[in-house]
């Protein structure tokens, strides 16, 4: 399902985002509401189309767990199952969620077999003509920021619900990282695209045109076989499974 289900039969509006190393992303959410990851913790928890519990109902399931007790009177000086805690409990698990080692991190530590030369090209088109590395940038393949990259449509306007008079936030929503990107289908803030080439060729057409469309984003040109190298190096930032269980540390993470 490409939105997740709420409480009865309700859908989501937006598809609900990774969170591959979330402890170095700044503002959370599609439409970047949340400041920190503690403060996203009881919003679907409360929210009415989501788990729909109230807080006081929560603290009382979790206290009448023998094992949560004594967890939670370990980990915390008030010993207290209340809403801070469970914040920061939940909080402190989610950023222990770290994308494991992937053929591309190996490849730039020098490794030239690594990956494949379809994906070198890729990699070039990435950074050159398709300028994809303009938002997503860095070791997590994200900028954190907002962009309409010309998708969204209707009632859905990302960052702008919160800056109203700001013609280029209309549309905007995050920037999502890339890191284990082709295990993630479907895409797109409302998880309207099922594949990677339905990305590619959306990027390639340049999206909507209108004001609040990112100045990065326009058609590219791109041909068949460098849309298929784009998704060639994307295709190497997935981890390596079992290599990646035994060394999830192994790439060093920098703000």
């Amino acid at each position: 399902m490409p939105i997740a289900q709420g409480e009865g039969a309700s859908i989501m509006k937006l598809r609900t985002p990774t969170l591959d190393d979330i402890a170095w992303l700044p503002r959370l959410g599609w439409d970047g509401k949340f400041r920190d990851i503690e403060s996203v913790t009881f919003g679907p928890i409360l929210a009415p189309s989501n788990v729909h519990m109230t807080e006081g109902l929560l603290i009382e399931r979790l206290s009448t767990l023998p094992t949560y007790a004594v967890l939670f009177s370990a980990a915390f000086p008030d010993k207290q199952i209340n809403r801070r805690n469970i914040e920061m409990a939940l909080a402190t698990f989610e950023r222990s969620i770290v994308s494991g080692v992937a053929p591309f991190d190996r490849w730039v530590e020098g490794d030239e077999a690594a990956i494949d030369e379809p994906a070198k090209r890729g990699f070039a088109l990435f950074n050159g003509r398709a300028n994809c590395s303009q938002c997503h940038s860095g070791w997590a393949f994200t900028d954190g920021s907002f962009h309409d990259i010309g998708v969204a449509s209707g009632e859905e306007i990302g960052r702008g619900r919160y800056f109203p008079s700001s013609v280029k936030l209309k549309y905007a929503f995050k920037t999502p990282t890339l890191r284990d990107v082709s295990r993630r289908g479907p895409y797109m803030h409302d998880g309207s695209l099922a594949t990677l080439q339905a990305v590619v060729d959306l990027y390639n057409k340049g999206g909507i045109d209108r004001p609040s469309r990112s100045e990065l984003i326009k058609p590219l040109g791109l041909t068949e076989t460098e849309k298929a190298d784009l998704i060639a190096f994307l295709g190497t930032l997935s981890d390596e499974g079992e290599l990646a269980a035994k060394a999830p540390a192994a790439v060093v993470r920098e703000n």
